[in-house]
């Protein structure tokens, strides 16, 4: 990835639940071929395991979900609030339809791994799965959460990731 300088996770110093909640990330995940991102705006980074992990969930019916789904490797990439309308329209428009990521006005690097990311992004994260778990309904402890968020019980998918490489625009 040019223009990027790898750096150990442990450094990073941003804010995430402001910059997971407020000012968003896009999952991206596929190969050279055929990947698609998707805005979220929910998740979190922490440590578990002996590694430094991040935490992404995903409802099934995203077009995301099945490159998340087929891929080991996925990348979590912050952008800068100029970025804004591009975080908005890939949080409103499907990669199924269209080529979603030229025309949100971004473009693809791929780290060393091969694995998609968003070049104008000023931080990457590039993760691997480590364990895969579908919320459910019966686990809640507040039910008003359902209601709030899953009237359609169309409950995500969360990924429990190891941070591998952190990357910050250079």
């Amino acid at each position: 990835m040019t223009d990027f300088k790898e750096i150990n996770p442990s450094e990073i110093s941003d804010n995430f639940i402001k910059l997971i909640g407020s000012d968003w990330m896009l999952i991206t995940a596929g190969d050279h071929v055929h990947q698609n991102c998707m805005t979220a705006s929910w998740g979190g980074v922490g440590a578990m395991w002996n590694y430094p992990v991040a935490v992404a969930v995903i409802r099934p019916q995203r077009y995301t979900f099945e490159f998340t789904e087929q891929q080991e490797l996925m990348t979590l990439s912050f952008l800068g609030e100029e970025h804004r309308k591009a975080l908005t329209y890939c949080g409103t428009h499907s990669g199924r339809d269209e080529d979603k990521i030229a025309n949100a006005g971004l473009s693809v690097a791929f780290t060393e791994s091969d694995t998609p990311a968003i070049a104008q992004a000023r931080l990457v994260l590039e993760c691997k799965k480590l364990y895969v778990a579908d919320l459910k309904a019966e686990n809640f402890l507040d039910k008003a959460i359902i209601e709030r968020w899953y009237p359609e019980k169309d409950f995500h998918r969360a990924y429990v990731m190891q941070i591998l490489k952190a990357y910050i625009k250079e």
